[in-house]
């Protein structure tokens, strides 16, 4: 009976592990066990970033929303629940969008808010 030979699924399963490891350090991208240990690790950390990446994201906003509606005399939170009582529905992204790219629009915003909690 013949034997299974496994060159060619070895050779395949390097390469791609090696094509993932390009650019590490050292051993972490030419020697197989140590270049299977670093890309194991990095996918572990590319799946937490992917989630940090929107959490950063939304507290960049947040911070640009509470500082553009600072020099409008509302703070962040009271800004939100103006917008909320007055029906906007804007999203963070948009909101700081507007901020930074058109204030007048954004100042027109805030308005509507301020209103919204003064009646």
């Amino acid at each position: 009976m013949s034997r299974a030979g496994r060159a060619m699924v070895r050779r395949k399963r390097t390469k791609k592990l090696f094509k993932r490891a390009k650019g590490f350090f050292l051993g972490r991208s030419n020697l197989r066990r140590t270049a299977s240990n670093a890309v194991d690790k990095s996918m572990l950390y590319a799946t937490r970033d992917r989630k940090n990446r929107k959490r950063d994201f939304r507290r960049l906003w947040v911070t640009r929303i509470g500082a553009a509606g600072r020099m409008h005399g509302l703070s962040y939170s009271r800004f939100i629940h103006g917008l909320k009582l007055a029906g906007i529905e804007l999203d963070r992204k948009m909101l700081s969008g507007l901020a930074i790219e058109d204030p007048q629009a954004f100042a027109e915003v805030v308005g509507v808010a301020k209103s919204a909690l003064d009646s």
